[in-house]
């Protein structure tokens, strides 16, 4: 392979066009990784980590670095450079062509301008750091705030949801990745279809699931209020999640709210379900843990109590799996919460289960794949996501830990997700397809859950198709799909 790194200096542009244009560059033919980015001390680790050479710079410098296959045909690297310019140009234009104006100095300065209502969501999709300001200048300006950012301090978080609080406002986040407000998808949302089904989130791939699968079985949704991983966290102490319940139970278009979470902590879990009791809208809680309902099981109960059939769940298949193999469980995941869910169900069968974001301390490995022991990784936990776009826009970092897997002898069955909808890559199938390949033609079983609806823009029959034609097993449901991943190893005596 041979590596490229060109250094811009003075050239800049803000980091989601940064990562925006590294997808782009990601997607040229013969190019096997691409990061364009600003000089920070952070993204230069990036870079490190990924293998460039790190130049000389200052963090007011871009750096443009791309690898290129072995393969790659001749004019590779030109073409790649072509993509940055022509991607950060149509960035920096309108539609008509005229100049994008200098942005504003602050939030409240926008909203005075554009003349928005108190009705109006303001998105903060900042460095961590730098997020607090920005949504603090929201809720005081009379609006509630979606908050992307990830890796804002926890005590940032609590301020700023007490303040919320005391102002009637809803935050949504630190590090709410998805959500559907007015029927606008926001973050990595799915295409859905409008329903009686109000979702309350301290999950985004959570929430993905129960999307995806009460599109299956035809029913939609009236909101989806994500409301941040940590905020049923003791320090928290769900105070976002009361404001979404509260204001699903004033719609009168919601018949039936769903609060779905990581494993929460027990007191706030039981102040929850005393909440949800005192409610007129009826309450379903999907709060994974020990002994609870998984969230196949749980759109069950959604789908019982609003007096829908429950759907067989579909697996796809083009040929049988390799024979079951006694061996260690692998399983790489983009999203958390589909992690937590995969974990719990192996762990009931399997015993313990090491992780980076593991359901005890004692179970932490910090991306290690050499312990000899069933382990499972959270690519888009903020520990791997600083400085580097997330895994479900740039795979570059699952893959290059999943051709290590397949090349350990000790691998006895692969699990995987792959999470479709809008702000995702637009066919992860293809980047997946030659590391499945190898997969099948090494015999080791690899099971898939494929999460998303039918209206999505990556097509999901089609992604389904082409992740079985490689020889893996692909489910609807992570829960089921674990489940068959544990089974494939056979007896753990």
């Amino acid at each position: 392979m041979s590596t490229h790194v060109e250094l811009r200096p003075g050239a800049y542009a803000d980091s989601v066009t940064l990562l925006q244009v590294s997808r782009e560059v990601q997607g040229v033919a013969g190019v096997a990784a691409a990061q364009v980015a600003m000089a920070t001390p952070l993204n230069l680790d990036v870079l490190e980590q990924m293998g460039f050479p790190v130049p000389a710079s200052t963090p007011n410098d871009m750096v443009v670095a791309v690898r290129l296959d072995d393969d790659a045909p001749a004019g590779s690297f030109d073409a790649a450079v072509a993509a940055v310019e022509a991607a950060l140009s149509r960035r920096a234009t309108r539609g008509d062509g005229s100049a994008t104006r200098a942005p504003h100095r602050t939030t409240a300065t926008a909203l005075r301008e554009a003349g928005a209502g108190a009705d109006t969501l303001v998105l903060v999709s900042v460095p961590g750091a730098s997020a607090l300001v920005e949504a603090v200048d929201a809720l005081e300006s009379g609006h509630d705030v979606m908050v992307f950012s990830d890796n804002v301090p926890l005590d940032q978080e609590v301020a700023l949801k007490r303040l919320a609080g005391d102002l009637g406002r809803l935050v949504m986040g630190p590090d709410c990745g998805t959500a559907v407000v007015d029927g606008l998808g926001l973050g990595f949302a799915n295409a859905t279809r409008p329903g009686p089904v109000g979702i309350v989130a301290a999950s985004g791939t959570g929430c993905q699931q129960l999307l995806a699968l009460l599109d299956h079985a035809g029913v939609g949704i009236t909101s989806a209020l994500g409301v941040g991983g940590r905020d049923l966290s003791a320090a928290v102490g769900g105070l976002s999640t009361r404001e979404a319940m509260r204001r699903l139970d004033e719609d009168p278009a919601t018949e039936l709210i769903v609060v779905v979470s990581k494993p929460p902590d027990a007191e706030v879990d039981a102040e929850i379900r005393a909440y949800a009791a005192s409610l007129t809208t009826p309450v379903q809680l999907a709060l994974l843990g020990p002994g609870q309902p998984d969230l196949t099981e749980a759109a069950g109960h959604v789908l019982s109590a609003l007096g829908r059939e429950v759907p067989d769940w579909p697996v796809t298949s083009s040929q049988p799996l390799p024979e079951p193999r006694r061996g260690l469980l692998r399983g790489l995941f983009v999203g958390g919460t589909l992690c937590d869910e995969a974990m719990l169900v192996a762990t009931a069968a399997l015993g313990p289960v090491h992780s980076n974001i593991p359901l005890s301390p004692e179970l932490t490995v910090d991306g290690d794949l050499d312990a000899d022991t069933h382990v499972m990784l959270d690519f888009g936990d903020d520990a791997l996501t600083g400085g580097r776009a997330h895994p479900m826009i740039d795979p570059t970092l699952r893959l290059d830990h999943l051709a290590r897997v397949l090349a350990d002898p000790r691998t006895g069955v692969v699990l995987l997700d792959v999470v479709l909808g809008h702000g995702a890559e637009p066919d992860p199938a293809s980047r997946l397809a030659p590391f499945l390949a190898d997969a099948a033609a090494r015999g080791v079983p690899v099971v898939v859950s494929c999460v998303g609806t039918s209206g999505d823009p990556q097509d999901l029959a089609a992604q389904v198709a082409a992740l079985a034609a490689t020889g893996a097993e692909v489910h609807l449901s992570n829960a089921r799909a674990t489940r068959r991943a544990v089974e494939l190893l056979g007896d753990p005596a």
